[in-house]
């Protein structure tokens, strides 16, 4: 039997499948980001609200980036990986091919995203039982949850899709599955996506009460019979088979997946931050955020006791760091929406020809030119003074917990140059921001003591974002030295798994780095304070507008009228 690699040399690789493209890091024993790797993945949306992916594309490039990422690597010295994903769910039947979601029956489209709204008014029917497992979600089912995705394709595609499924997974799982042909379930996953507890398990009267009792068969063998907490180790490790895909040894230690924002979490919420100065210092990490910002955006708090916090998912236990409770607040659209206003905008022809001619990224330049459009200013941010923006184009997920909510942007005009449109990316980002003031206050307001942000994800590589969710919420922002995080999150799992690490908490804490810290202008103060209550105002204001409409039948306008 070949030793082990000395403690220096070994290393980990971290496999992160988010909503476009799979990324692989190889991580050392110390938490350094050695090597990455990225490949895009296909999007299919078929129709309004459907987004479609391949598990069997989503595998193919896993095991590509992992081989980049492990080139030249002697394969010993790799003693654990770990996978994250985004919670989509992945349909197979029971030779665990790929089945068809979609009318079309093509079976190459087998994943509907966690960012398909299809299912939203099954989710309204399951928040309408007002079951007791939906006090772990805040009291209402996302469309963006398990439960009704399944409701929706019983519903829709009866005698194709839930005929011949045979195996339903989230998309982490999934991955698990692939590497280990191990069918347990994780508990983050589970708990967070499907309404298991983990202290009581599956909850039969809920799926009858639905219409799905048809998955509790078998000892809901289905969607999971069998449980682990992330970071588990799982069955003998690599399978010979996956191991060759991947090209690694077989029996490399897999650990129990994650959700990709929790993975986030792992990757910095546990950081050692001696020596920073910051409120959080010397005390427990229940008095941190991990703010996951993408594509959408994930708000993860812990808590020794379980906290029950209206419209933010959770209390889940174990559902990130074992023994812990989680609550989940987020954001449907963050990243997505500042490219929605930014590349819809009449203006962005121009920007991308300057920014081009600039040699930066379009976000670089704006966020240049909104310094100099502020030089006679204290601060940028008070251009705004007279423009606001409500960001849930596509619902809100927290602390609101309504799909329904739409986009509102307050202080037009007929303006369509470039300044224009940098004064509303600047609006959008700092109603990204409030939002997550919004969820900070639930928070707090069902007991928990957040005193310092931690972010991770593509956004918190925007320099503005970051900046404005320090002034916007008055709280230190803590970005991770390994930008990387989630990739370093991911790799913490393969780190636990292969047992050199005792557990998750001294993981996390060993591999997981401060690096900047962006803290609050307090001048800045009074002036959140009036834009905060704007930002309230205007949701209040959108509900009353659909309660006067609701009231009021609707006439329209004959085009021969003048």
């Amino acid at each position: 039997m070949t030793s082990p690699a000395p403690v220096e040399d070994r290393c980990y690789v971290g496999v992160d499948v988010g909503s476009s493209s799979v990324r692989a890091a190889l991580v050392s024993h110390d938490g350094r980001v050695i090597a990455t790797a990225e490949e895009a993945i296909h999007i299919w949306q078929p129709q309004t609200d459907h987004y479609e992916q391949s598990s069997d594309d989503i595998w193919r490039k896993c095991c590509s980036t992992v081989k980049r990422v492990t080139e030249g690597i002697v394969k010993q010295r790799v003693r654990g990986i770990g996978f994250d994903a985004t919670c989509s769910l992945v349909v197979l039947d029971e030779n665990f091919q790929a089945v068809a979601v979609n009318k079309d029956g093509v079976t190459g489209r087998n994943v509907v995203m966690w960012m398909d709204h299809r299912a939203t008014e099954q989710a309204s029917r399951i928040t309408a039982t007002a079951h007791r497992v939906l006090s772990a979600v805040g009291g209402v089912m996302s469309p963006e949850m398990q439960p009704p995705k399944l409701l929706w394709l019983k519903e829709n595609l009866r005698q194709s899709c839930w005929k011949e499924a045979a195996h339903f997974f989230d998309l982490p799982d999934f991955l698990s599955w692939k590497a280990t042909g191990s069918l347990a379930r994780s508990l983050c996953t589970l708990v967070c996506k499907w309404t298991y507890s983990p202290l009581d398990g599956w909850d039969d009267s809920f799926w009858a009460g639905i219409g799905l009792e048809d998955l509790t068969e078998n000892k809901y063998s289905k969607i999971g019979r069998y449980t682990c907490r992330p970071g588990n180790p799982l069955q003998q490790g690599l399978t010979p088979e996956a191991a060759e895909d991947l090209g690694l040894e077989a029996g490399t230690a897999v650990g129990a997946s994650l959700i990709d924002a929790h993975a986030g979490g792992l990757g910095v919420i546990g950081a050692d931050v001696s020596g920073h100065h910051l409120p959080c210092e010397n005390q427990p990490i229940t008095s941190r955020l991990a703010l996951i910002c993408g594509t959408s955006s994930c708000h993860m708090a812990v808590s020794q006791t379980p906290l029950f916090v209206p419209g933010v998912w959770g209390p889940y236990l174990s559902a990130m760091v074992p023994d812990l409770w989680l609550n989940e607040g987020g954001q449907s659209a963050t990243g997505k929406l500042i490219d929605h206003v930014v590349t819809g905008h009449a203006a962005f022809s121009q920007l991308k020809e300057r920014a081009e001619k600039s040699g930066v990224n379009i976000y670089s330049f704006l966020n240049g030119y909104l310094e100099e459009m502020a030089k006679d200013l204290k601060n940028p941010d008070k251009l705004t003074s007279g423009l606001h923006v409500w960001p849930d184009f596509h619902g809100n997920r927290s602390p609101l917990a309504d799909q329904s909510l739409k986009g509102m942007v307050v202080g037009l005009s007929l303006s369509h140059t470039l300044e224009d449109l940098a004064l509303l990316y600047l609006a959008t980002v700092q109603a990204t921001a409030l939002g997550t003031r919004h969820i900070l206050e639930a928070l707090r307001e069902a007991g928990h003591d957040i005193t310092t942000v931690f972010l991770c994800g593509g956004l918190s590589k925007n320099p503005l974002f970051v900046r404005m969710h320090a002034n916007v919420t008055g709280l230190p922002m803590v970005l991770p030295a390994e930008r990387e995080a989630v990739l370093v999150g991911a790799a913490v799992l393969g780190a636990c798994a292969s047992h050199d690490y005792t557990s998750i908490q001294e993981a996390m804490e060993k591999m997981g780095k401060v690096g900047h810290v962006v803290r609050p202008n307090l001048e800045l103060e009074s002036f959140y304070r009036k834009k905060y209550a704007v930002f309230l105002r205007l949701f209040a204001h959108q509900r009353e507008y659909v309660a006067l409409m609701n009231d009021c039948p609707f006439h329209p306008v004959s085009p021969h009228r003048k």
